[in-house]
């Protein structure tokens, strides 16, 4: 019963949200909580983070589905922007990836290889300085999730539409103060009932979308033919810009990306990157933000564990609660 009123109480909270010092006790809580994750990403990689970038972190199973390709395929548009005009007025943005590729997956594992590549040149690179940095979080576990969820200002949750069973990372996020971007997938569906539209950033196709356009006849050529970025960012992965010591190591990669997009990145790139612009220019309000990041936690607890049980137990189980004596004296 704790849980139930918890979860109430909670969603009650929202009517406390709107005060400039709720914003600010949030806003420094998440700042300890960056500043413990860079300190981690220091100690074990060597890496020096700027904590006033926006913290983006996509950490999961690494799988086609789950579309970490398109997130990478952002990072090195955002990369080629800042390199042709390093003069440019960018949201600093660090991007974390994480999660583990199954032993015999090929495709899984080389879009490890291809974000640890990526990271190196980028993050080694010294025009692009604090604007953008990329870190693979290694061996991406519960312990680690305690340090990274707290950390998260942006959760990714990109997969193709009516691939995601449910998903619970995000509520996890959600529940530590990440907005999140995603697709109407899985359960960022619920989670957009319950917070509200615009308090998360959804873009690209809906289930039915996607099964007109394979209805109609996916063609890959027509997007990238009026897509240069896109364009660019494939032919540097195909041509081995990113590892020069291996060029030919992600042309196949590339080649299947192009002929064989079964999880329709190269379709919902474009949406994907008007998005983030949209998240970018939202970042710099830190005031909205960070409201919005209130408002998130406070319509997490539908997600409890405590409900979901006591729904079971009513909706499918047919059973009722029993209440339990403790002697103290007897235990």
């Amino acid at each position: 019963m704790n849980g139930l009123l918890n979860y109430i109480n909670l969603n009650v909270s929202k009517n406390l949200l709107t005060t400039k010092a709720s914003c600010k006790t949030c806003s420094k809580r998440k700042q300890e909580n960056k500043r413990r994750l860079a300190q981690y990403v220091s100690d074990t990689y060597g890496i020096t983070l700027n904590t006033g970038s926006m913290f983006d972190i996509q950490v999961k199973r690494i799988h086609e589905y789950k579309r970490q390709t398109m997130n990478l395929l952002h990072v090195i548009t955002l990369y080629n922007r800042i390199k042709n005009n390093p003069n440019g007025d960018f949201v600093p943005r660090t991007v974390f990836f994480g999660g583990k590729a199954a032993p015999g997956y090929m495709t899984a594992k080389l879009t490890v290889s291809l974000i640890c590549h990526v990271a190196n040149l980028i993050n080694s690179d010294p025009i692009v300085g604090d604007k953008l940095k990329v870190v693979f979080l290694a061996n991406y576990r519960c312990s680690l999730a305690e340090v990274i969820m707290p950390a998260a200002d942006l959760s990714e949750q990109i997969s193709l539409a009516g691939t995601e069973a449910s998903g619970t990372g995000n509520m996890k996020f959600m529940l530590n103060g990440a907005l999140t971007i995603g697709t109407l997938d899985g359960a960022n569906v619920e989670m957009r009932q319950e917070m509200g539209e615009e308090n998360i950033f959804i873009f690209g196709m809906k289930v039915n979308d996607v099964e007109q356009l394979w209805t109609d006849g996916y063609d890959t050529r027509k997007y990238l033919a009026r897509l240069p970025e896109l364009q660019l960012a494939i032919s540097q992965i195909r041509s081995g810009y990113f590892n020069p010591g291996e060029p030919h190591k992600f042309t196949e990669f590339a080649d299947h990306l192009v002929a064989n997009d079964r999880f329709c990145v190269i379709a919902d790139y474009e949406e994907y990157v008007k998005c983030q612009g949209e998240v970018s220019d939202l970042y710099m309000d830190w005031v909205k933000w960070t409201k919005k990041c209130l408002l998130n936690i406070a319509s997490s607890g539908k997600f409890s564990s405590d409900r979901t049980i006591n729904q079971y137990a009513t909706e499918i189980w047919d059973i009722k609660p029993v209440e339990v004596e403790i002697n103290p004296s007897k235990s």
